[in-house]
């Protein structure tokens, strides 16, 4: 290619040590040590899980701060992205797992109440289509939290709302979605994720996904039963359509919100990445690359199920673009790599043993990774 060729640098964030605008830093300055007249354009990018936020201010979104309800029930301030008329929301920011204090998890009790205030903020500063990213969460509540906050009267025998969280939804009586704020019914909600497993049964929101919650096997078994009860009184109340939603892909996503965005919200299940991949711009920038370079923390089995790096690989492949990535460890063969458009990956590993350092020192290692990279392919 010569040292005159274009690059685009699109990756997602390696997890615990770098942002994804870190990382295309890193990796800019990289290349440029080798090959400094290579013109070089960063767009970081994200999948709908922690760190999406970022890469939307990245991509020239405005940050919004705001004090919400957390996971625990008590206040944590959650940014939300908004540039025009559409707000990106990343539920971890209000309901995820990086707003537990460490190893303390609650699979029974942690709420999506602040999700729904974080959407409502979106509303009040004028949004009408929500991007609503739902990877990292803390809870397994049905999305029952998020509905509450967006004004649905979710109550027990007593006519009581009933408890925050998953497990209380055992106890639900009656559900009313008419006192929801009348600005859903004019906005766009866009599901952004990477899950396509349905709300309850075997591969469920409980049983896939809230053992890396803290739940033990009885509270797996209790939030499943109670999700399935959950779906049983909003039945009763909306007819047919909340028992087959629940079946669709995406329902079990971030511990069932997928489900109460899909009923409630009306909202478009799309995959993560490509959903980012359009907000940010991607196509354009894809257009005039020579070169694509790809990653994020962890390449493995993950990776080629809706993940960013899969979901960029897939797009510069359909256009002909040649893709290589970076990432802090590689646990994918280079047949699995080549068979999702990645032609070869520079993991951090191959330059310290020690996945601790790598973590500790992962700018400089990728810096090196980086000159390695421009060295082989520009």
């Amino acid at each position: 290619m010569g040292n005159t060729g274009r690059v685009l640098i699109a990756a997602d964030k390696f997890k615990g040590s770098l942002t994804a605008a870190q990382v295309a830093e890193e990796v800019a300055a990289g290349i440029r040590e080798v090959r400094p007249e290579t013109g070089i354009t960063a767009l970081p990018v994200a999948d709908g899980g922690d760190g999406t936020v970022a890469a939307a201010v990245a991509g020239g979104f405005t940050p919004h701060r705001v004090e919400v309800t957390g996971p625990l029930g008590s206040p944590v301030t959650a940014r939300y992205a908004l540039r025009g008329d559409t707000a990106v929301v990343e539920m971890a920011q209000s309901s995820g797992l990086m707003q537990l204090p460490p190893d303390t998890f609650a699979p029974l009790t942690a709420t999506t109440y602040g999700t729904g205030e974080l959407i409502l903020a979106a509303l009040d500063a004028g949004a009408r289509t929500v991007v609503l990213g739902v990877g990292g969460s803390a809870t397994t509540d049905g999305g029952a939290g998020m509905l509450a906050a967006l004004g649905a009267r979710l109550l027990g025998t007593d006519g009581r709302p009933v408890p925050l969280g998953g497990g209380p939804l055992a106890t639900l009586a009656t559900a009313d979605l008419s006192g929801l704020d009348g600005r859903l019914a004019e906005t766009r909600v866009v599901l952004a994720g990477d899950v396509d497993n349905p709300l309850t049964g075997p591969k469920g929101a409980a049983p896939v996904y809230a053992p890396q919650k803290g739940a033990t096997a009885d509270d797996v078994q209790m939030l499943d039963a109670a999700l399935g009860h959950y779906v049983t009184v909003l039945a009763r109340a909306l007819g047919p359509r909340a028992r087959e939603l629940s079946h669709a892909p995406g329902a079990g996503a971030a511990g069932g919100v997928g489900y109460a965005a899909l009923l409630a919200l009306h909202a478009v299940f799309r995959p993560g990445i490509e959903v980012f991949l359009d907000l940010l711009g991607f196509p354009a920038a894809l257009a005039g690359a020579d070169l694509v370079v790809t990653g994020e923390g962890s390449l493995d089995e993950q990776t080629l199920h809706g993940k960013a790096p899969a979901g960029v690989a897939g797009a510069a492949r359909a256009a002909g673009k040649p893709v290589v990535a970076v990432c802090g460890r590689l646990a994918l063969s280079a047949e699995s790599l080549r068979a999702a458009g990645i032609q070869r990956a520079y993991p951090l590993t191959d330059l310290e043993p020690d996945p601790a350092v790598c973590i500790a020192h992962a700018a400089p290692l990728l810096r090196r990774a980086a000159r390695q990279l421009a060295e082989n392919h520009l």
